[in-house]
């Protein structure tokens, strides 16, 4: 890419209503038309936010990756408002009739160019994600406007060798879009920020808010770091709408020329048992 380009990006934070695809499709657009601003060049949306985080509701919401409503609503915005879409996730329903958490990314002309299914599913403390829903095979990076963006899913974030590999093979820009539960404020914020810092690369951290059910919330306070850890946009606690901030690569650059970690890597990293 061009090393002293410049983008505005845009992330959203919602508050699914859960199982109700109608109405979380209203909500974006309603928040979009609000506020997102002319120039903005990306457009990112949260994990599975058409259908909420209700593992029981992702059958009934499940649909075509091809002709679905959620990609032919996104396709209509993206040309609306010229901007790329990194779509958060829906639930996939896949020619085999198999299960996917994918995040489907669409260029400013409002075609689909890319997609990434999670890789890793959360299936711990009452969650049910692996029950219904069929792990993803490779990572994604996808090429817009000259930019190379690492795609993850909420649960991702644990895995730092995704990241790694992005890193290596040319990231600019990280992203993991999530629906992250209010009971773990500290891992969101510190594995969120450490994968900015040891990669080096602008990360966008965007999860959900708001009530799921019984006692359980979505975390909402997302994040856009700098490829230092420091924050550059930030939508605190439960509030709904977009952060919006211009990330400057040129700057991250000549940090990376000075700061040159990555070679310092060792060949293998086999534990020696003494």
């Amino acid at each position: 890419m061009e090393q002293d380009k410049t983008i505005k990006i845009s992330a959203l934070q919602m508050s699914s209503v859960v199982g109700n695809v109608q109405k979380n499709r209203d909500k974006v657009e309603k928040i979009i038309s609000a506020e997102l601003e002319k120039d903005a060049d990306f457009l990112v949306l949260p994990e599975v936010w058409t259908v909420g985080w209700s593992c029981e509701d992702f059958v009934q919401s499940a649909e075509s990756i091809h002709n679905g409503e959620t990609i032919t609503f996104l396709s209509e915005i993206a040309k609306k408002y010229n901007t790329n879409i990194l779509g958060g996730s829906f639930i996939e329903k896949a020619d085999d009739g198999k299960l996917y958490n994918t995040c489907p990314v669409l260029n400013r002309k409002g075609e689909l160019v890319a997609k990434y299914s999670k890789m890793h599913l959360y299936s711990y403390c009452g969650c049910t994600e692996g029950t219904y829903i069929t792990t993803g095979k490779n990572p994604v990076m996808v090429n817009l406007d000259g930019v190379n963006i690492g795609l993850t899913i909420c649960y991702d974030i644990r895995f730092p060798e995704i990241f790694r590999a992005y890193r290596k093979s040319g990231a600019d820009l990280l992203v993991n879009m999530a629906a992250w539960g209010i009971k773990k404020p500290i891992p969101w914020e510190t594995l969120t920020r450490a994968r900015a810092i040891e990669n080096q690369a602008y990360m966008v951290a965007l999860t959900q808010s708001g009530f799921i059910k019984d006692e359980e919330w979505n975390i909402g306070h997302s994040r856009i770091f700098d490829y230092l850890g420091e924050t550059l946009a930030e939508i605190k606690d439960q509030k709904e709408g977009l952060m919006t901030c211009e990330i400057k690569f040129k700057e991250m650059y000549e940090y990376r020329k000075s700061c040159t970690i990555l070679n310092d890597i060792q060949e293998s990293y086999e534990v020696v048992q003494r």
